[in-house]
């Protein structure tokens, strides 16, 4: 079994940890491939017991792994799933940030999760994921994305407005701050503190929220995922800003932008001792109300 290690760079309060996930690694005699960034920003913070191999591009994991750890928090298993790509090489992460809906080990189970890992008891979630396609090949190959698509203004305080269609047909024209367009799984994050709705990972659905839209009765909409979505923007700037998940392109209104789903979906480990649900209630702090003690 080979195990891919990905991350960025961290604070040395992080240190004990990562070094604990190498540790164990070595205690089950795991063959290790660290991505060449992160080997190089920590070689000279821990130490090795053995020499790990590095890997530097999805064309490495497609070729060499069996799973992929992600060290970090749920922006690093969005990095993750670049190199992952539509490799299948299910991902976990270990969460050394704050929430953690993907990285959804905490640090201090890291012996448990490896042991799990190696004996493989964990089962695999399919995540869909969203593709931008536009005339000017915006984010190259890696115009896809695990947690949203983003439409928002740039430099200045006035509102933009974006005219949206569902297979061609005329939905809305929404003045507001900008448009998010959610998978399932982006539907905890910037969705979310929109006001969007929260979809469960197998619904098969896409959830548009605008950014503080200027007229109230604007709410999110949700649409299954075999739906093509369009969009023509216009407004006082002459610059916009397009993301997909933490990746960020500088546009402008002569751009239309196409949404749909993926041609690909990627695999999420899932410990048997989780389940999303639990995440949902334990990372919300639902019921979490003295008058239920």
């Amino acid at each position: 079994m080979t195990i891919g290690i990905y991350g960025r760079q961290f604070n040395n309060s992080v240190i004990p940890y990562v070094q604990q996930v190498f540790d164990c690694l070595v205690e089950y005699n795991i063959e290790v491939l660290v991505y060449k960034n992160f080997f190089d920003f920590i070689k000279d913070k821990l130490f090795f017991p053995k020499s790990f191999g590095t890997f530097e591009s999805h064309r490495d994991v497609k070729s060499g792994i069996d799973l992929m750890i992600s060290l970090g928090g749920d922006g690093t298993m969005l990095d993750t799933v670049t190199l992952v790509r539509d490799s299948k090489v299910p991902m976990v992460g270990i969460n050394f940030g704050r929430l953690g809906f993907l990285a959804s080990i905490n640090k201090e189970d890291i012996k448990t999760a490896i042991k799990a890992l190696v004996e493989k008891s964990y089962n695999i979630e399919v995540r869909r994921l969203l593709k931008l396609e536009s005339e000017t090949k915006l984010f190259g190959d890696i115009n896809f994305a695990l947690n949203d698509f983003t439409i928002h203004k740039r430099d200045n305080s006035a509102m933009m407005l974006t005219h949206c269609y569902i297979d061609g047909e005329f939905l809305n024209s929404y003045w507001a701050d900008g448009l998010i367009v959610a998978t399932p799984t982006g539907s905890t994050a910037y969705s979310l503190s929109c006001g969007g709705p929260i979809m469960l990972p197998r619904s098969g659905n896409l959830v548009i929220t605008p950014i503080s839209p200027h007229n109230l009765t604007v709410r999110p909409v949700i649409l299954p995922d075999a739906h093509e979505l369009t969009f023509e923007i216009e407004g006082r700037s002459s610059k916009y800003l397009a993301t997909l998940d933490s990746r960020t392109e500088v546009i402008d209104s002569s751009i239309r932008l196409k949404v749909k789903r993926a041609d690909f979906d990627v695999n999420l480990v899932r410990l048997n001792n989780e389940s999303y649900l639990s995440t949902l209630r334990n990372k919300l702090l639902w019921g979490i109300d003295t008058r239920n003690y």
